[in-house]
């Protein structure tokens, strides 16, 4: 199993336009919902451009916009719809000069591809590549791509999800997709990979998911998305998603001492100090080990 040293070695990820996404540390992406319905924020963000812009001056090393809700149930978004949901908040961010690469959350090649070419320098697909054309969307736009594991479809992963072994099988799916995705011609390093908490999973198996966090970091750079989930209002008694942020931080801590790359979160500020604290500790260890 490989030090969170030798995961921090691992190469920059390479993006559009010769730009690259150095991992050295754990860094943020900030949340940017473009939904009336998600889970957390839904319609509740006026402005999603201002809201980018603030989320880069928190720290966001990445922004990651949605135009589709995948909380459990959600139904499907049409494509020209979700298209259009997205594509005025890229191409005014990119016009803009962000400042940090741009993700879409999309499951939809053709949101991806029309996404990539407004500006867009990875995609992060909740389906973990289930369709194959999204493979080479990717790979044709020299682009990133974050593969998430998630057992079913919103509309039906948490009505009874089940696993034997569920740290092994969500490794397992996550390295053949990878596999999928570079053999269509996306750059190795260029993969990343999400164990997709809550995405098919009851609270006892994202607690194992979590338990074993360097196991799955072995499978390519890491990202965990735990903001303000229903596992966290579970741990803490109920409370609903704006009364979970200590919690979130504590799971963010938890992930970048045991392997991920990426903390995924709608609280970008605390989350981004949070781990500066961790990253300094580490090297101050780093140090006095050398």
């Amino acid at each position: 199993m490989p030090t969170i040293t030798e995961l921090r070695a691992r190469p920059p990820v390479p993006l559009p336009g010769g730009r690259r996404l150095d991992l050295g540390r754990p860094v943020v992406m900030g949340v940017v919902n473009v939904t009336p319905d998600s889970f957390s924020d839904g319609g509740r963000i006026a402005d999603p451009v201002a809201h980018a812009r603030a989320l880069v001056a928190e720290g966001a090393a990445i922004i990651d916009v949605g135009g589709e809700s995948t909380r459990p149930g959600a139904p499907p978004v049409p494509e020209d719809e979700e298209r259009a949901r997205v594509l005025p908040v890229i191409e005014a961010l990119v016009r803009g000069g962000l400042g940090a690469p741009i993700s879409v959350d999309t499951r939809k090649p053709g949101v991806a591809r029309a996404a990539l070419a407004a500006g867009a320098a990875l995609v992060n697909d909740v389906s973990g590549l289930a369709d194959p054309d999204m493979a080479r969307v990717v790979a044709d736009a020299g682009a990133a791509v974050i593969v998430m594991h998630m057992q079913g479809t919103p509309e039906t992963m948490q009505v009874s999800p089940s696993y034997v072994d569920v740290v092994a099988e969500v490794a397992d799916l996550l390295a053949e997709r990878r596999a999928r995705a570079v053999a269509a011609g996306v750059d190795p390093a260029a993969v990343l990979v999400d164990p997709g908490l809550g995405f098919g999973k009851t609270v006892d198996h994202n607690l194992a998911l979590l338990r074993h966090l360097e196991r799955l970091a072995e499978v390519g750079p890491l990202v965990v998305g735990l903001s303000r989930k229903s596992t966290l209002g579970h741990l803490l008694g109920g409370r609903p998603p704006e009364g979970r942020l200590f919690g979130g931080l504590g799971g963010a801590v938890w992930a970048a001492l045991h392997g991920a790359s990426v903390v995924r979160t709608h609280d970008v500020l605390p989350t981004v100090d949070a781990l500066r604290v961790v990253s300094a500790i580490a090297a101050r260890e780093g140090a006095h080990a050398a």
